[in-house]
């Protein structure tokens, strides 16, 4: 029998992937520990780019796979995939018998892992806990915290908040964010290395890019996903007013991608659109180098708040979703306005200025966590005194 410590990480999202890749790389050479893959949710589902794919390209070995997005994109559609989660998840930890589960992050997905894992008494691992956003994936993310056994969080503030909310100093690392990783060594590359058409094909025009051009990444905010239509068309108007080279990134399975997506392809039936082509997914060095050599990157996405600071991307970080979120001064945070989004495109133009900050860690996250999941001791209950 191995002696290696097993551990389960479950990836439930491409953003998830794109965090942690380098987790799962310094997992999977490590000496002590066997990595158990476990794939699940929108990770599966080629509408939303089948990150599975990258994952296998990748090499890594898939131990079990979980569908269970329930169709609908609302609020009841996220409750019940995540029960289904829950159902599913629990049945693949009875089988492969993992010494430690890591969970990413704050999706609602995320949350089943952390309970299927907590009632099963398994030692629960959270990855980038202890940030503030000001909607549901807060509650998720502090939700996760309390259920988990150890955290390795990717700045000093969000290590001091998960203190703060009762967690074992002793048990909470400021490791820095693992996509960093995979930043630092995009940083080295010299221009765009890679045909974005070629490569991941896409839809819509295909203005060219030797000039400069912006990417688009906008995904709905759970708890304003009523008007995730309405937000997206504001973006889609600043964008086609400018009319610079853009390409355009398909949102995540939220409550409210429905908006956004029937928002995106009505603007594309009644306008041509010349200037903007559409994808649904990348490889995240790819991804980080296509934005490493763009004039901005427009949306909400967090990687405009973590990557794009450590690599000094200007940022139009439209809305809520990112609110209170640790940042560098690549940000320039606007409204659901049209005005606001195109004068901001605007300054950075003109400005043509790149700050680079290390909020989020200088790019070895992944082998930092490694190194501790080989070595702390296995626990699945709080040993703090309250």
């Amino acid at each position: 029998m191995s002696s290696k410590r097993k551990i389960a990480v479950v990836i439930t999202a491409r953003p998830s992937y794109s965090r942690v890749k380098t987790v799962l790389k310094a997992i999977d050479e490590h000496s002590g520990l066997q990595l158990q893959l476990i794939v699940a949710a929108s990770a599966l589902l080629e509408r939303y780019g089948s990150a599975v794919n990258y994952i296998e390209k990748d090499g890594f070995e898939i131990a079990a796979r979980v569908f269970n997005v329930l169709e609908g994109e609302n609020l009841t559609a996220a409750a019940k995939t995540t029960g289904i989660g829950i159902l599913e998840l629990s049945t693949v930890f009875d089988n492969l018998k993992p010494d430690i589960v890591v969970t990413v992050a704050d999706r609602f997905e995320t949350m089943a892992t952390a309970i299927s894992a907590s009632y099963m008494n398994i030692p629960l691992a959270h990855i980038q806990g202890g940030e503030v956003t000001g909607n549901i994936d807060e509650k998720v993310r502090h939700a996760i915290t309390k259920l988990a056994d150890y955290h390795f969080v990717a700045s000093e503030s969000a290590k001091q908040r998960v203190i703060k909310l009762g967690e074992n100093f002793e048990m909470v690392f400021n490791t820095g964010c693992p996509s960093i990783d995979i930043a630092s060594e995009v940083e080295k590359r010299n221009g765009l290395t890679f045909n974005p058409y070629e490569k991941y094909g896409g839809v819509g025009s295909y203005p060219d890019l030797s000039k400069g051009y912006i990417v688009v990444m906008q995904h709905p905010v759970t708890n304003e996903y009523q008007n995730s239509r309405k937000h997206i068309e504001a973006t889609l108007k600043a964008v086609q007013k400018l009319n610079l080279p853009t390409l355009w990134f398909w949102p995540n399975v939220d409550a409210g991608a429905d908006g956004t997506s029937t928002g995106i392809r009505s603007f594309r039936e009644k306008y041509k659109m010349e200037n903007v082509h559409f994808f649904k997914n990348m490889e995240g060095d790819d991804f980080l180098n296509l934005l490493h050599n763009s004039i901005c990157l427009v949306g909400n996405s967090s990687v405009g708040i973590r990557e794009c600071a450590f690599l000094g991307i200007p940022v139009v970080n439209i809305g809520t979703r990112q609110n209170k979120r640790d940042r560098g001064n690549n940000v320039t945070d606007v409204d659901y306005d049209e005005v606001e989004i195109e004068k901001a495109i605007n300054d950075i133009i003109k400005t043509n200025k790149r700050t680079k900050s290390d909020v989020y860690g200088g790019g070895n996250a992944g082998k930092k966590i490694a190194e501790l999941l080989n070595i702390l001791p296995l626990q699945f209950h709080k040993t703090i005194n309250y």
